[in-house]
């Protein structure tokens, strides 16, 4: 049963949670860590972890989605960033690193404006696949209709549409809108698409065939989308939410399964443990990973909002660089923060409260404990 707040005499809203909000109870049988499976699978694909690499330009490099992948996760690779944008990106990179917090944004705006070259996209697919690892790519909804014939032809294994948020229904006086539904339908491979953050928007969305929806928009280190837009969307409600989504529509269609992957307001291993604890089948790590030494940004981490042409609401931000990625993901750590061995964490907490998969640690009993340690 869910209590509205009234704001005022005209307007009542919904109580919603942060991952910050609130704490899982451990139950009365307890594992050890390796007996613990975090694998995951979608579609035909099984990953050793449930960890996808955000398509951000400071996270997911050819090379980091090549890593990435041999490690057991899936990277993401943005077709709409510098690596199909410029034939030698990394002089670009060097000079996003470098920049006076004042030049940022307008400096990035222009470097961003070289036009996407669809021989790139191509290009840097078929790098990931000669590597052997799963192969994905990310382009935003107001571009994909433009790209989306270079993918298929470059081949990928998931294809993902992200966006600040994505509509099943998106309205236009002036461009005729992407059809999510028809576009899927023959697409010949997995689509995942996101952001959304309510109940309502994710249903349609997995109406339109998506085997993925992204929960979460506004959120992360590099964001300002709050200050910018109002938007925010507390991630714990919006994954719950979205979980709700999925098991109704599991009804509805006779057992179709849609994921349901987190995407935002994941810095911590706590707060991937909760994601999922809510509901996630995965999560999408943009900060958490930005802080591997591998990592393209050189502990400096933005994204697609960041540069924006005409209106940023994201920022560069430094979060630094803590350690190799397979250390960042697996260990060992030598800070209790949270913030290394993200995989270990998860595969202890499962421990702890006494579950043996993923999918059983969404029963986890979930308690409202406000973190008041900041």
């Amino acid at each position: 049963m869910v209590s509205d707040i009234e704001i005022g005499r005209s307007k009542r809203a919904r109580r919603a949670y942060a991952f910050d909000d609130i704490a899982i109870v451990p139950s009365r049988r307890t594992r050890d860590p390796q007996d613990v499976s975090v694998k995951w699978s979608i579609d035909a694909f099984t990953f050793d972890m449930p960890v996808l690499a955000a398509p951000m330009d400071s996270v997911v490099s050819p090379s980091t989605a090549i890593a990435i992948g041999r490690l057991g996760g899936l990277g993401v690779l943005n077709l709409e960033g510098l690596w199909t944008r410029y034939d030698d990106p990394e002089p670009v990179l060097a000079e996003i690193r470098a920049l006076s917090p004042e030049l940022a944004t307008a400096r990035m705006q222009q470097l961003y404006a070289e036009p996407i070259k669809p021989e790139l996209i191509k290009q840097r697919l078929a790098e990931i696949r000669a590597a052997g690892v799963p192969v994905a790519g990310a382009l935003s909804p107001q571009r994909t209709q433009e790209h989306s014939q270079a993918v298929v032809d470059a081949g990928v294994d998931l294809f993902v549409i992200r966006g600040t948020t994505v509509s099943a229904e998106h309205v236009s006086k002036s461009v005729e809108p992407l059809n999510l539904k028809k576009f899927i339908y023959e697409l010949d491979v997995p689509v995942i698409v996101g952001g959304a953050a309510t109940y309502t928007a994710a249903l349609h969305l997995m109406r339109t065939g998506a085997a993925g929806v992204l929960v979460g928009f506004g959120g992360g280190a590099a964001s300002t989308t709050r200050a910018s837009l109002g938007i925010h969307a507390p991630m714990a409600t919006a994954v719950a939410d979205v979980a709700g989504a999925r098991r109704d529509y599991l009804d509805e269609s006779g057992g179709r399964y849609v994921h349901v992957i987190a995407d935002g307001g994941l810095g911590t291993s706590g707060d991937i443990v909760k994601a999922i604890s809510v509901g996630a089948d995965a999560v999408m790590l943009g900060t958490a990973l930005a802080r591997a030494e591998e990592a393209p940004g050189g502990g400096w981490h933005w994204g697609a909002e960041a540069h924006h042409a005409e209106l940023p609401r994201g920022s560069r931000v430094q979060v630094g660089t803590l350690a190799p990625l397979e250390q960042l993901l697996f260990g060992p750590s030598a800070n209790p923060d949270g913030r290394v061995n993200l995989i270990g964490a998860l595969r202890r907490s499962m421990a702890t409260t006494g579950y043996s998969d993923l999918k059983e640690f969404q029963r986890v009993e979930v308690v409202v404990a406000p973190y008041q340690g900041r």
